[in-house]
């Protein structure tokens, strides 16, 4: 049976010399893998379409299971991407994340647009940092993960100077800063963002200047909630983490000059 799918590459793996495995986020059928049989030759009518963040329309031969690709339409390419080292980390982190967190079968169209607006995005140039950010906060549904941001989650009080507390899964209030003695202090604008991230429509994006230091506290807070909740391990975090201390280091070095 011949299945046409909308989909975003999420990776590829090598099989056999010419061939590779895609695994694809579709609209329709949720996470699914297919052969790209000749993929890896240059000249192939795959290979295009089947490189990672492609997002394109798959005819795929086959039902449950792993099918085979047998023909692939490019809708959005993701050039700008593949061509800056910054922008490729950053996508990787969020397929990478979406491929770990979704099993065969699962997403959807809800998730499938939550990753397209993403790569959209970072592709036509908005911060990365700020987009896999909000990709971050929308994500933790998605995983089961529902910390407290509308109001304290010991008290419940609206009000006040607030912080980020992993032991109380959520934002806690100054009057309860000593139930969590480790709580992560946070700034006004930061906790302004993390509620707006995990709340507000993506498709109402607009462009968005946030502080380096503002930019710094939102992912210590989102950095540790993952690490505490989900137990997820990428290498692409890892390379993301690596980059940004290359950076600061660069930066320094030219304030220092």
């Amino acid at each position: 049976m011949l299945e046409k799918c909308e989909g975003i590459v999420l990776r590829t793996n090598d099989y056999g010399e010419t061939n590779k495995i895609v695994t694809m986020l579709t609209r329709e059928k949720g996470k699914r893998g297919a052969v790209a049989r000749g993929a890896k030759k240059t000249n192939s009518r795959l290979s295009g379409v089947t490189q990672p963040f492609t997002h394109g329309y798959f005819l795929v031969q086959g039902g449950r299971g792993l099918g085979t690709m047998q023909q692939g339409e490019t809708l959005d390419s993701m050039r700008h991407i593949r061509e800056d080292l910054v922008k490729t980390a950053y996508a990787a982190y969020i397929v990478e994340m979406t491929d770990r967190t979704t099993e065969d079968g699962e997403g959807g169209a809800p998730l499938f647009e939550l990753v397209r607006k993403s790569l959209v995005y970072i592709n036509e140039g908005m911060d990365p940092a700020i987009v896999t950010n909000i990709f971050e906060m929308k994500m933790l549904a998605h995983v089961g993960l529902r910390p407290e941001l509308s109001s304290c989650a010991v008290c419940g009080e609206t009000e006040g100077r607030f912080g980020f507390s992993i032991r109380e899964n959520g934002l806690i209030c100054h009057r309860c800063f000593d139930k969590d003695p480790y709580y992560l202090p946070l700034s006004p604008a930061a906790i302004r963002l993390l509620r707006l991230f995990y709340f507000f429509d993506l498709d109402r994006l607009g462009s968005i200047d946030v502080k380096e230091s503002t930019k710094k506290e939102l992912r210590s807070a989102i950095s540790m909630y993952y690490d505490e909740y989900a137990g997820l391990f990428l290498k692409s975090r890892r390379f993301l983490e690596q980059m940004e201390r290359f950076e600061n280091a660069f930066k320094k070095d030219e304030a220092d000059d």
